[in-house]
């Protein structure tokens, strides 16, 4: 197994680690910034998403730059990712701070194309990710890291910061999904 995987396999590893001690009242109470209160699970949590986050990029880039792409990293990368993103979602619906119908719309999308794309690899198919569906990726971890540090810094100035980038990240979960359909729609057609 070449590194790249055994870093997507990191990072999967990483979730259920991430979602206990962010879920799990830490009895080290919590931070006050500006006035706003961040419970210590929440900054651990969130600090562990950060990590498992960057290993996206870093296991990617390992393998691009050295050729060590592989079949299975093509298929672990993107499900350590929806995993990833997934497990940040429903935490932070437990948490109370994002509404449950904004993780629908992105886990629908990323359940309607992964079936795309196993569809598309039945017929031999391959689908590369789009320059929209990457800018998808980035706002999602952004906005999904901000709403678990509970905006700070950005409290200081009152600004709702996680929100705007997690209204960002649904826009773009719509408008990639849809562009995913409309330039790949020869993979359904003539099998309905």
């Amino acid at each position: 197994m070449n590194l790249p995987n055994k870093i997507s396999i990191a990072r999967v590893c990483l979730i259920p680690l991430f979602m206990v001690l962010l879920l799990t009242p830490l009895p080290f109470g919590s931070w006050e910034f500006a006035g706003a209160l961040l419970p210590v699970s929440h900054a651990v949590g969130g600090g562990l998403f950060v990590l498992a986050a960057a290993t996206d990029w870093l296991d990617g880039y390992i393998a691009r730059k050295y050729n060590l792409i592989s079949n299975f990293g093509k298929f672990l990368d993107p499900l350590a990712d929806k995993l990833l993103v997934t497990a940040a979602l429903l935490s932070l619906i437990q948490l109370d701070l994002l509404p449950a119908w904004m993780a629908i719309v992105i886990v629908s999308r990323e359940f309607a194309v992964t079936g795309m794309r196993l569809v598309a690899a039945a017929n031999g198919d391959v689908i590369a990710a789009s320059p929209l569906g990457k800018w998808k990726t980035v706002f999602q971890m952004a906005a999904l890291a901000v709403l678990l540090f509970h905006d700070l810094p950005f409290v200081i100035w009152d600004i709702p910061a996680g929100m705007i980038l997690m209204w960002i990240a649904v826009m773009l979960t719509i408008v990639s999904g849809v562009d995913y359909f409309l330039k790949n729609k020869h993979v359904f057609q003539g099998s309905m």
